[in-house]
């Protein structure tokens, strides 16, 4: 329910190994870069950088460096165009960032991966020139399989699981988990770190983060390894703060989730087998299906819950609905074909998806219904419009998450992140900072959401 692709496709770049454009007409004279690793995993980092030019205007640029080994690797980066031949490394200007006057500056990120020892680069140049700088920010690899805080939504609740229509804890009492989601991690991966989860889990004492990994869109049908890669990055950083994270395989267009069929067994199978021990973990196999019957959907599930369970036999699993996971709603169905034909599987639940400002009362009526006979999960919702964007709907919005509250129904919020839409929570250029606690960082959505998931959790555990 997300369709502003065109605009985030202008200002973010895909990692390719496309030719580089011509040598820039202007050289520079002077430059500094600061390069910092801004979170690290095993086997991966994200990294910021920064360039600034120190001498004449620049219009057009190429930033040029080599690694100090031969282990590291671009994965994906973003506000520039990178390519990697061996251990060099070349990024160029993106159309609205080709001019640096002096004393300028232009704030880059990646993520990668590396083999061996920490990865540092060396011999930065800017249009030919060797540049002066710092070089930061390395932070061990975490403990992989770090135990949860115990006064964390992990550490209270244990590993989840269904009962009747309700999401359980470890002491079979049903409770709702309250987070945010992610945006499309191919576009803003640099929104995801150290800072920005400690601020999700200590200031806002979210419960739940979700991520979102698109199969399309220039997502995981790119680069399966990288994502995948990231994707486990990021179930850990969340670990680590005693956060649930809810993987989220991000259909959206082609609508039928078995054109990725054969993608959404290869995924599953290696995440699942790689954190079957952890208690922290749920699978949403297949975002918001649309265009396609409920058949097909149960079709799809069907095929893809075996291969978690035979990795991960635990584990809540959340099934998309029909109506971009509407329940049928937005495709003029309702809930009864879902009650009648139910996923022939345990322990799984079913997505709904709303957007306050579209989705309503018929939605709302819906939703209450549908929550005495289905186990129900909201994994994403907006407080604007289907499109992501308008103002936010204060009045819808509060009724949606007072029924949900009611409901004992846990909820994402769309979305975690600096996009320039409505249903952002931080404000553009948010995410170039490390500043996400301050109340200044916040839009009306972000504000309006951090002050109900704040709230006391109050967990049952007898």
């Amino acid at each position: 329910m997300k369709r502003l692709l065109a605009l985030l496709a202008t200002c973010t770049m895909v990692l390719g190994l496309s030719v580089l454009v011509s040598p820039p007409a202007v050289a520079a004279t002077g430059c500094k870069v600061d390069y910092t690793i801004t979170s690290q995993w095993s086997g991966g980092f994200q990294a910021g950088v920064k360039v600034t030019n120190l001498g004449d205007p620049v219009s057009g640029w190429t930033l040029k460096w080599t690694w100090a080994d031969g282990g590291q690797k671009v994965n994906q980066g973003w506000n520039s165009t990178w390519s990697q031949s061996g251990s060099a490394v070349s990024v160029t200007n993106a159309d609205w960032n080709r001019t640096l006057a002096t004393g300028g500056s232009a704030d880059l990120g990646f993520t990668g991966t590396f083999t061996g020892a920490n990865p540092k680069p060396a011999a930065f140049t800017l249009n030919g020139v060797t540049c002066t700088g710092t070089i930061g920010g390395e932070e061990p690899p975490p403990d992989p399989d770090p135990e949860p805080p115990t006064d964390t939504p992990v550490g209270i609740n244990g590993q989840l699981k269904v009962c009747g229509v309700h999401l359980c804890n470890q002491y079979n009492r049903p409770i709702q988990l309250r987070g945010m989601s992610t945006h499309g991690i191919q576009w803003f991966s640099k929104c995801y770190n150290n800072a920005s989860l400690d601020a999700l889990a200590k200031d806002w004492k979210s419960d739940l983060f979700r991520i979102a990994m698109y199969v399309q869109e220039g997502g995981y049908e790119t680069d399966p390894a990288g994502f995948t890669s990231r994707v486990n990055s990021l179930v850990d950083m969340a670990e680590a703060r005693g956060m649930y994270a809810m993987i989220d395989f991000h259909t959206l267009t082609p609508g039928d989730p078995n054109f990725n069929l054969e993608r959404a067994k290869t995924f599953f199978a290696s995440v699942a087998a790689r954190n079957a021990d952890k208690k922290n973990v749920i699978y949403e196999i297949a975002n918001e299906p649309n265009g396609v019957s409920w058949a097909a959907i149960k079709s799809y599930a069907e095929q893809v819950i075996p291969v978690i369970r035979a990795a991960d036999p635990d584990a809540v699993i959340i099934v998309g609905t029909r109506g971009w996971s509407s329940l049928g709603v937005s495709d003029g169905s309702n809930e009864s074909e879902v009650i009648n034909n139910p996923v022939n599987a345990t322990n799984i639940m079913y997505a709904f998806h709303f957007y306050a400002a579209s989705h309503q009362d018929n939605y709302r009526a819906a939703v209450s219904r549908a929550a005495s006979k289905l186990p129900l999960f909201v994994t994403e919702f907006g407080t604007v419009t289907y499109t992501g964007g308008g103002a936010v709907d204060r009045v819808s919005s509060t009724a949606w998450l007072d029924l949900l509250d009611q409901l004992k129904i846990g909820y994402a919020n769309w979305t975690y992140s600096d996009a320039n839409e409505g249903s952002a929570a931080l404000k553009p250029g948010i995410c170039n900072g490390t500043d996400y606690s301050s109340s200044g960082v916040l839009t009306e959505s972000g504000a309006l959401l951090k002050s109900r998931i704040s709230t006391p959790d109050a967990f049952p555990t007898s």
